[in-house]
């Protein structure tokens, strides 16, 4: 049964801190997995729940830690001294204590990694800070456990205990040359099976999936998906294993993806939070809602060169915001389409077969829509002539938007732009444009004015 955060437990909790209850308080929150300690300290004031970060020990609070939102943690990691944040790291995974001090000041960063008592975890932890956030490399961890291939199975299993005590969970055991070249993965049950006088080589599985450094980090996903990984091994261009990648830290590469492509879908142009500052909401979100001023004024501008059109049919006017609205949904749908097919790499076969496939959805869509335009205006008593002409330019809008919104993103992916911006304000706002100047087009070819 899942552990229950409730009012009556956060209230205990405070009161606790008010009393400097710390022994009661120690015997309580150590009973408690450090998910449902972050959650509890998430539900805190930032004086209580530092006072939790430091009465606990590093062991319990740098697991919490990670576990807390970014703005917050930074704001707890400020209210501590340099040692103390160095005491959280030491205790930290390295790919959990490079993304800490990614987001610390760049002296208060340098203090840090000075304070660390353990060398060989500050120099790893150096070493991952010098890989793009979403590359294999800055995704990786440091710890795992690695076997010589030349090696006994009685020797390895020593080694193996030894290198252990420093890794949270051993996903794979991963074999090396002498010169650290990753040659393959050991299984276990292998191990425990093969004579203790065998060595390494005799019973190691020579084929291991595996990145590169500088591979992206999208990329790593697919390949983790796809052959259902709990771990994949980290190699630099002259193939010496340097880390692993767990499931949960692409679990939260993915989440964070996720999170940036919304927001981009949604027309935010920056990585925001609700409790932001409004400048920084305010960065995020002005520049597409200039673009979608301009659009409109750029609407604005196709409506006046139709004025003619707009005196002698008022209708047209009422029809407006149906075909812009139509035009701004299907090119929205068809671009989510592509973004998420780029995105799990399922965009297959030519821009032919896909331009040809696109028309027929479009078509079938448009000719359903078409009908039912007609249909309605034969019960409102509307001329015919002016049905089919809202029918066809519903049809001819809804194909082009489909085709705008379909290979937008394909080109913009190819450019190396990210897709997901052809999902919100930028499709949207092209789609209303052509959409509206499509539609008078076509009323005023129709309608001989």
């Amino acid at each position: 049964m899942p552990f229950e955060i409730t009012t009556e437990l956060i209230e205990q909790v405070g009161h606790l801190i008010e009393i400097e209850g710390d022994a009661r308080l120690r015997d309580m929150l150590n009973e408690i997995h450090f998910a449902d300690i972050a959650e509890i300290i998430s539900e805190l004031n930032l004086s209580e729940a530092t006072y939790i970060i430091k009465l606990l020990d590093s062991e319990k609070t740098s697991e919490a830690l990670m576990e807390l939102e970014e703005d917050f943690r930074e704001r707890i990691l400020d209210n501590l001294s340099v040692k103390e944040i160095a005491e959280e790291l030491e205790e930290m995974d390295t790919d959990d204590a490079a993304d800490v001090i990614a987001e610390l000041p760049n002296e208060l960063a340098e203090e840090v990694i000075a304070e660390i008592g353990d060398e060989k975890h500050a120099e790893d932890i150096k070493e991952l800070l010098a890989y793009r956030e979403d590359t294999a490399g800055g995704l990786m961890a440091k710890e795992l456990v690695k076997v010589k291939e030349t090696w006994t199975i009685a020797g390895c299993v020593r080694e193996m205990r030894r290198q252990a005590k420093n890794v949270t969970r051993v996903h794979s055991i991963y074999v090396v040359d002498k010169e650290d070249k990753l040659k393959g993965r050991l299984s276990l049950k292998d191990l425990l099976t093969a004579p203790t006088k065998a060595h390494i080589s005799d019973i190691y599985i020579p084929k291991v999936d595996s990145v590169n450094v500088d591979t992206e980090g999208e990329e790593v996903a697919r390949i983790m998906q796809k052959y259902d990984l709990e771990a994949i091994p980290v190699i630099d261009h002259e193939g010496v294993l340097v880390g692993r990648i767990t499931i949960d830290d692409i679990v939260d590469f993915i989440k964070e993806e996720a999170e940036k492509d919304y927001q981009m879908a949604a027309g935010i142009s920056q990585d925001v939070e609700a409790d932001d500052t409004v400048w920084e909401l305010t960065r995020a979100r002005l520049p597409w809602l200039i673009l979608g001023l301009f659009g409109g004024l750029g609407s604005v501008f196709i409506m006046e060169g139709f004025e003619e059109a707009l005196a002698k049919y008022k209708e047209l006017f009422f029809f407006t915001p149906l075909i812009a609205a139509m035009a701004g949904n299907v090119g929205v749908q068809s671009s989510a389409i592509i973004v998420q097919g780029i995105a799990n790499d399922n965009v297959k076969g030519s821009l032919f077969n896909r331009l040809v496939k696109e028309i027929g959805l479009s078509l079938i869509s448009g000719v359903t829509l078409g009908v039912l335009v007609i249909i309605f205006g034969f019960i409102t008593h509307m001329e015919i002539d002016f049905s089919l002409t809202i029918a066809i330019s519903l049809l001819c809008v809804i194909i082009v938007a489909a085709l705008i919104g379909t290979f937008v993103p394909i080109i913009l992916n190819k450019r190396g732009i990210d897709p997901a911006i052809a999902t919100g304000p930028f499709i949207t706002t092209s789609n209303d444009i052509f959409g509206i100047f499509l539609f008078f087009y076509i009323a005023k070819v129709m309608l001989d004015f």
